[in-house]
């Protein structure tokens, strides 16, 4: 009947309701925010990608960052923002935002000019306003410049001279700029135009065009190595690309110093200088590059080389007068002010030739080119431990501390197993022919610096009697061992029996009989620094106390 009531439902159908709205929320409470998640997930790759290719089409060398070190201001819009974007040529600092609107409105630093009309020197300011270093002073005025709390005030991107807003003038809008304190080690815009004209004139006389700039002018080439040490080589890039001209400054991971040194070939003779910023390989591979300029005729156009350490051994740099390692302590201008201050020394390299026994003859030859030291024994033996387990992960050795505390690890460890003991009963050592007999020996070390080991002096021309202290010019080389050390041209070693740990400046190998020969090789025009020293050049008592000199007159060795 229309008029009866349906039944009401029973306790199970009320349950099942109930439980019907249970899963409903609870799946709901698990998929929004998975879904919200994905939609920010998305939307952030949409950025990402949209940013990329603002990065990719535009002329400004744009980084992202998560958080800017001082207060920072827009260019653009003007407002205060923690993080954004930032050019590491020019030092445009933007919000995400308004990254196309930069991109439009300011110019990065011109590598060189449009045209050649203007002299190779002569070039107004590039101002940019706002952002201003900490501590900078206004040229017209005297007084501190950035402290306002907004967008304010100007700074040249080549001379960086700062002016305060109300202090700007026409006049000095038009100002002709001098690139300020390092212009004898900037290449100007104006120079690679004249250059480029003269070579479509197939002109190749740059000493004329050069002498406008004085010969104080050393323009000063930076190869950096992103990947050395603790990864600071990418930071340091873009901080030398805003105090130079980017054009100068290569990182070698992705131009390899062969190709970056050709800009050499551009510049006056015997001029340009070399900072590498990097480890004791790095460096290596530099000055291996500078070997090939040799070969191809271009030695008037040979640098010399500075270092900036920031491996993990840095005993060359150690040497040179460079310290043990960079980390930020000195402001990167410092650095530059070093390098024009540095003086000019040669370094002894060395050809260590390996020739395996048993095949006849057959096999070639291999040939290093020893910079530091070459060495048999536990520490060669510590540094191919630490390659193999740094190729496995090199993620986890980004830290010189870290790979510090691992080289002493290793150490420990062969102290207690000794796997290099007797080494005296598998290696033969001739001194320009002649057979020296070998103490009970564990290592034999091949020094052609002052420093190895991350900072120790093996040699310290002490003793019974007196040797003289150890160079890195003189082609000539000192050997240690527990009970060895003396002076030589040449140097061979033959290994008699089974495999036994070789490196040459910290690259291992496992090497089994052979013959290793090491000869003179070149020179190497290096800059010495001698300021103030990072490292202690007095050793102590306990870095010595495992080293034994044994004692040999100079009648006894033919040098």
């Amino acid at each position: 009947m229309d008029g009866e009531r349906r039944p009401a439902l029973g306790p199970p159908a009320q349950s099942l309701l109930a439980d019907g709205h249970l899963v409903l929320w609870t799946l709901c409470s698990v998929l929004l925010p998975v879904f919200i998640t994905f939609w920010c997930s998305l939307q952030r790759s949409r950025r990402q990608l949209h940013r990329r290719d603002i990065f990719r089409k535009s002329k400004h060398g744009w980084r992202d960052t998560d958080l800017f070190s001082q207060p920072t201001y827009c260019c653009v819009c003007a407002q205060h923002i923690l993080q954004g974007a930032f050019c590491d040529c020019c030092g445009l600092r933007v919000n995400e935002g308004c990254l196309k609107k930069a991109d439009k409105r300011f110019q990065c630093k011109e590598i060189m000019l449009k045209s050649d009309t203007r002299a190779p020197d002569a070039m107004p300011h590039h101002w940019i306003r706002g952002n201003v270093p900490l501590c900078s002073y206004c040229v017209v005025c005297k007084q501190q410049c950035g402290t306002k709390p907004k967008l304010c005030d100007y700074r040249c991107i080549w001379c960086q001279k700062t002016v305060h807003d109300e202090c700007m003038k026409n006049s000095l809008k038009n100002e002709k700029c001098d690139f300020g304190e390092f212009k004898n080690l900037i290449i100007p815009p104006g120079y690679i135009t004249s250059i480029n004209q003269m070579r479509k004139n197939k002109k190749t006389d740059y000493e004329v065009l050069a002498s406008k700039f004085g010969k104080q002018w050393t323009p000063l080439i930076i190869l950096a190595n992103s990947r050395s040490g603790t990864n600071m080589g990418e930071g340091l890039l873009g901080e030398f690309k805003i105090l130079l001209n980017p054009v100068q400054v290569f990182d070698v991971t992705k131009t390899p110093p062969v190709k970056a040194l050709q800009l050499c070939t551009l510049l006056p003779c015997h001029s340009a200088r070399v900072l590498v910023c990097g480890g004791d390989g790095t460096v290596g591979w530099v000055l291996d590059a500078v070997d090939e300029m040799k070969i191809k005729g271009q030695e008037k156009y040979i640098p010399q080389v500075a270092v900036l350490p920031l491996g993990t051994g840095n005993d060359l740099s150690n040497t040179l007068g460079w310290g043990t390692g960079y980390a930020g302590e000195i402001p990167v201008a410092q650095v530059l002010r070093n390098v024009m201050e540095a003086d000019g020394i040669k370094l002894d390299r060395w050809k260590v030739q390996v020739t395996n026994k048993g095949y006849y003859n057959l096999r070639k030859p291999k040939e290093f080119t020893m910079n530091n030291y070459f060495s048999i024994g536990p520490d060669a033996l510590m540094a191919l431990n630490f390659h193999a387990h740094r190729e496995k992960a090199p993620s986890l050795f980004s830290s010189r501390i870290l790979n510090k505390a691992v080289y002493l690890f290793y150490g420990t460890k062969d102290c207690l197993v000794q796997e290099c003991k007797d080494l005296n009963k598998k290696v033969e050592l001739e001194l320009d022919g002649e057979r020296v007999e070998l103490p009970n020996l564990e290592g034999i070390i091949v020094l052609n610096i002052g420093y190895w080991g991350g900072g120790c002096r093996l040699w310290e021309g002490m003793g019974d009697e007196t040797y003289p202290l150890a160079r890195h010019d003189d082609g000539l080389l000192e050997v240690v061992g527990v009970y060895g050390s003396f002076h030589c041209a040449q140097i061979q070693l033959i290994l008699k029996c089974s495999m036994m740990p070789m490196q040459v400046d910290g690259e291992p190998w496992a090497q089994g009989p052979c013959t290793v020969t090491i000869t003179h090789k070149t020179h190497a025009s290096m800059l010495y620094f001698s300021g103030e020293q990072t490292d202690d050049d007095i050793s102590s008592a306990s870095d010595q106390e495992d080293v034994k000199e044994a004692e040999y007159s100079d009648e006894d060795v033919q040098t």
